[in-house]
């Protein structure tokens, strides 16, 4: 696989904690896609947001871009709308491209895998300020531009369909760049956080054990290990306190029947 070229930083490098990466798209023409790729932006803790020459002038605040944003409103509130992909490239020191490699000339062609973990270490080394850029839905991206970029990236799909939404381009492109940056530790539920107590289990065993009588199914005559049966599982299933109310909401409506 080629590998990404050592280009040295015609911009200085940002700020430590700024941002990283800067999205790009060019000539968008559906407000929802503008939305959706905020959103998948918001998702991998990216923020910066450049269209070029949109179809739509107000695409930032049209209904469908920002019901698609689905609560990354911030991001469509900060980014920016420029007329030219020079102006949406100020700032940018290592510029990629999706799109297919022009056919006569242009920049080296890198995988999300392992051409990100590429570029992430050389992040890591030069503070590099990274722009995704994305063409029209219909069009993709011209060749001057694609010629601006120092490496186009191409997403490996099925050979017979490798029609990707925009942004879903923009999802799986973010997640890798994310991920090769080091990621989010993954947030672990403790396993004991809300458990629920000897005292509430019991509480609704006995309230169960009423309404299983109460229904028929229990004889309390003959009742034979059918309780000690249902705590031996409910102590193996762990509830928690919503499983508590569950269990008595259940138990209720059947003490709330008529006998049958």
């Amino acid at each position: 696989m080629p590998t990404s070229p050592q280009i040295p930083s015609p911009h200085p490098a940002p700020r430590p904690g700024a941002d990283p990466t800067r999205f790009i798209l060019i000539g968008t023409s559906h407000p929802g896609n503008v939305g959706a790729t905020a959103r998948a932006m918001k998702v991998m803790g990216f923020s910066e947001l450049v269209l070029v020459r949109p179809r739509f002038p107000d695409v930032l605040v049209q209904e469908d871009t920002v019901a698609l944003a689905s609560g990354a409103a911030d991001i469509l509130v900060r980014a920016r709308i420029v007329d030219t992909v020079a102006e949406a490239l100020e700032g940018v020191t290592f510029a990629i491209g999706t799109a297919m490699t022009p056919r006569d000339f242009g920049p080296p062609t890198i995988t999300p895998r392992e051409g990100l973990s590429e570029l992430a270490r050389s992040h890591a080394a030069t503070g590099h300020k990274v722009g995704f850029l994305f063409g029209s839905e219909r069009h993709g991206m011209a060749n001057e531009d694609v010629y601006r970029c120092h490496a186009v990236i191409s997403i490996p799909t099925n050979p017979d369909y490798g029609s990707l939404n925009l942004s879903q381009a923009v999802q799986l492109l973010a997640y890798d760049w994310r991920q090769a940056l080091g990621g989010f530790p993954v947030v672990e539920r403790t396993p004991d956080a809300d458990l629920a107590g000897g005292a509430a289990v019991q509480g609704m065993l006995d309230h169960l054990e009423r309404a299983l009588v109460h229904v028929g199914f229990l004889d309390p005559a003959a009742p034979k290990k059918l309780m000690p049966r249902l705590n031996q599982l409910f102590n193996r299933a762990e509830l928690r306190q919503e499983d508590i109310h569950i269990l008595r909401g259940i138990a209720k409506a059947m003490l709330d029947r008529p006998k049958p």
